[in-house]
């Protein structure tokens, strides 16, 4: 059975009533006292108005429960309504009034509504008032029990209104840590999706961004050769279908999750791309050398690095250094595309994001005829060409 709402619009009255009522009313089985007394005096005008007032008070106590518990307990949702201050300080003020009408009228029997009433407090004001408000109460009670005649002097009430106060205003209060327990959760799930979404957003230009990359620049030199070369240009179209199988295939398990690529594998990659768009390549041949939590990042560094240089550098030569100070990538082409503070395209932010994720500093700098992209060991910071700390914010190169 749903204990809460029906689905139509979120606000506390759309919630089945018969449940939520019956854990509120199960406790006025209290007011049987008062209502007894009540009976007894029925031939009398008192009798009957205290018997109505505190029937009447038990109503009022479940319908300002019913519409007000949203204020203390969060019975809602979010765009949801939570009842006014003005309408709960005026159900507030009936049951103050009934209340009164059942003392004067059947003595002090009735002070039993003020447990109810104490109890009320808490849905109706801010925690520390409503404790305020039933400490008063008590202390009326006792001046009451021990002045006016007839009166007996116990501590019945005031302690039935202090543990009642204890008890509710403590459920409150895990209510309420559980209400923040629930957004945290819900928080944190909202930010895995967003991590996932950004994760495959990276995964997907890299990939394909290398990928199509590479298949445009073999594509144009076999439409060169298959006049002059007809069996080399062959082979190259052969090599068209095997990338674009790989790029299927690595998109796939980007998607899946199980992306992982390895630090020469992509020198390899590199070295035929560039090859192929008639760059020279110039790489290291061991990278035994590279820590392992570094490796994945230095091979989406050279995937993307080799990208850029192939795209837009109008390089001759690309020289990639991996050495105690990092992975360097640097071309000998135009040097910067963008003016400084572009911050780079798509592939300079995501590498810059892998960077950031495992503690280490990606940094670019533009000569007057090159580019260099810079992923620093953790203990050494990326430097400008005046000697100053640079980072991704001035890179330059557009994937």
């Amino acid at each position: 059975m749903r204990l809460l709402r029906d689905g139509r619009n979120g606000d506390p009255a759309s919630d089945i009533p018969f449940v939520t009522l019956f854990f509120a009313g199960i406790w006025l089985v209290y007011l049987f006292d008062p209502i007894a007394r009540a009976w007894e005096l029925r031939h009398s005008t008192r009798g009957v108005v205290g018997l109505l007032a505190v029937l009447a008070f038990a109503v009022v106590y479940l319908w300002h429960f019913y519409r007000a518990r949203a204020y203390s307990w969060g019975r809602f949702e979010p765009g949801g309504r939570v009842d006014s201050r003005g309408w709960r300080l005026v159900r507030y003020a009936a049951h103050a009034a009934l209340s009164v009408t059942a003392i004067l009228a059947i003595g002090q029997r009735g002070t039993t509504t003020w447990v109810f009433l104490a109890v009320a407090g808490l849905w109706t004001f801010s925690m520390p008032v409503a404790f305020g408000l039933a400490a008063a109460l008590a202390a009326s009670y006792e001046v009451l029990a021990y002045h006016l005649g007839g009166w007996t002097r116990d501590s019945s009430v005031s302690l039935s209104i202090a543990l009642a106060v204890f008890a509710v205003g403590g459920g409150i209060i895990a209510s309420g840590r559980q209400r923040d327990l629930s957004a945290a959760r819900r928080e944190n799930a909202r930010l895995m999706v967003q991590e996932e979404r950004n994760r495959m957003a990276r995964d997907l230009h890299d990939i394909l961004g290398h990928s199509l990359t590479v298949i445009t620049v073999k594509a144009e030199l076999a439409g060169r050769l298959i006049d002059v070369a007809p069996e080399r240009a062959k082979t190259e179209i052969e090599a068209l279908e095997m990338l674009a199988r790989e790029a299927l295939s690595d998109v796939r398990r980007a998607v899946e999750g199980f992306r992982e690529i390895s630090l020469s594998g992509e020198l390899a990659r590199a070295r035929e791309a560039l090859t192929t768009a008639g760059i020279e390549p110039r790489l290291p041949r061991a990278v035994e050398a590279v820590p392992t939590d570094l490796r994945e990042l230095y091979a989406w560094g050279v995937r993307e690095g080799v990208t850029n240089v192939i795209r837009h550098s109008g390089a001759t030569t690309c020289t990639i250094t991996i050495d105690g100070t990092g992975l360097r990538i640097r071309d000998n082409g135009v040097g910067a595309l963008a003016g400084p503070g572009s911050g780079g395209g798509n592939g300079l932010r995501g590498l810059r994001e892998r960077a950031v994720a495992v503690g280490v500093t990606l940094a670019t700098r533009s000569f007057e005829r090159g580019f260099e992209v810079q992923i620093c060991a953790p203990e050494v910071g990326g430097v400008d060409a005046a000697g100053r700390p640079v980072g991704v914010a001035g890179s330059v190169v557009h994937p």
